[in-house]
């Protein structure tokens, strides 16, 4: 795939070039702040961003706006966010946003390199993936709140595993039960959520917005 790197430590993003290039992957350009990145953007539109949330010049959230412009102005492309910490409002407006073709990963899991690449993958098909301890945190945060916590373990693992883009094929294998039983549970998540007659918008997505309490 072609890539963008956006990131303005200078050792991150050539470790993370070269990783990708020796996955045989194409990093079309690499900049170190959103400006460039929303220009590089432009002149070539890559398969993938990926991009710092917090960037020059004050390094607050100017990665995390060029994000949200990308996902707007190039629908197609699709946007991998980086983040040091688990910062809730970011994980939620790129969902918000759009929620296909996006990811949040916390910077420490790129040294994991085979979830880094898979998760990459899966924002490049167009699905989303979010890094299982930003999902684990931002439940811990919303717990307390109806109706959430009328679902039942197995129901909150179902649903942990769909905010971190899994397909329910995917969420099967990981807990090592049959996709029917997944699909059950999806449709009792839908059920306690109040979702099941809703229409006009992905329940899915929706489910995914409730749980991490926007």
């Amino acid at each position: 795939m072609r890539v963008i790197l956006a990131e303005d430590s200078v050792l991150l993003r050539a470790g993370l070039a070269r990783l990708l290039t020796d996955e045989g992957h194409e990093v079309v350009a690499e900049v170190g702040d959103a400006v460039s990145l929303l220009a590089a953007v432009a002149a070539d539109q890559p398969d993938v961003v990926v991009a710092d949330v917090r960037m020059p010049p004050n390094h607050r959230d100017e990665g995390l706006r060029a994000a949200v412009e990308i996902r707007a102005r190039w629908p197609r492309v699709g946007v991998l966010v980086l983040s040091q910490y688990v910062e809730r409002r970011y994980a939620v407006e790129l969902l918000t946003t759009r929620s296909d073709g996006v990811g949040y990963l916390l910077k420490d899991r790129v040294a994991e390199v085979g979830e880094f690449l898979e998760a990459l993958d899966r924002v490049a098909a167009g699905r989303a993936a979010f890094d299982p301890e930003v999902v684990r945190q931002l439940l811990a945060r919303t717990s307390h709140t109806d109706p959430l916590r009328r679902l039942t373990a197995r129901e909150a693992e179902v649903l942990d595993r769909m905010a971190q883009g899994h397909t329910n094929a995917g969420i099967a294998a990981q807990l090592h039960v049959s996709q029917s039983a997944v699909e059950k549970h999806v449709n009792a998540i839908f059920d306690k959520l109040d979702l099941s007659h809703t229409t006009g918008y992905s329940r899915r997505v929706l489910a995914i917005l409730r749980y991490l309490g926007s």
